[in-house]
C-alpha cells in the first residue's frame, strides 16, 4: 500500500511539472513606442517573478540632464511616483520595480514627463 501511495504521489508531481515550467521561463511582455514632442523613445517590460511583477520602464532621449517625472500604475494604483534625470553615456533613464501581484491580470501604465518642453511618454502592458 505505501508504494502505491508514492508512486501516485510521484505521478502527480510529475503531471504539474510541466504546467509550472513555463512559468519559470516566461520572458514577459515588451512593449516599446515614441515620446510625443520629443524624439524620445520608451520602452515598458513587465513578467510575473516570484509571486510578483517585476517592472522597468525606460526612456531614451540621448541628451543628459534631462528631468522626467515618472509615474507607474498598476491597476489604477500609484506603484511608483518620483523624478529621473538622463544619464550619460546613452541620454537614458530607467525605473525597475518589483511590484505586488494582484490576482487576475494586472495592467501596468507607466507614464513619464519631460520637466522642459512637456514631452510625454506613456506605455502599457498587461500581464
Amino acid at each position: 500500500m505505501r508504494k502505491l501511495t508514492v508512486l501516485i504521489a510521484l505521478l502527480a508531481v510529475a503531471v504539474a511539472l510541466p504546467a509550472v515550467a513555463p512559468a519559470r521561463n516566461n520572458p514577459g511582455v515588451t512593449r516599446t513606442g515614441v515620446c510625443s514632442g520629443s524624439g524620445a523613445n520608451w520602452k515598458l517590460k513587465a513578467k510575473h517573478d516570484d509571486g510578483r511583477v517585476e517592472t522597468e520602464f525606460e526612456v531614451d532621449q540621448n541628451l543628459n540632464g534631462r528631468r522626467w517625472n515618472v509615474v507607474i500604475r498598476r491597476n489604477g494604483l500609484v506603484v511608483f511616483r518620483g523624478a529621473r534625470i538622463t544619464r550619460p553615456p546613452s541620454g537614458s533613464f530607467s525605473v525597475n520595480r518589483r511590484i505586488a501581484n494582484a490576482a487576475g491580470r494586472d495592467r501596468i501604465v507607466a507614464t513619464a514627463r519631460a520637466v522642459a518642453g512637456g514631452a510625454v511618454c506613456r506605455g502599457v502592458v498587461t500581464v
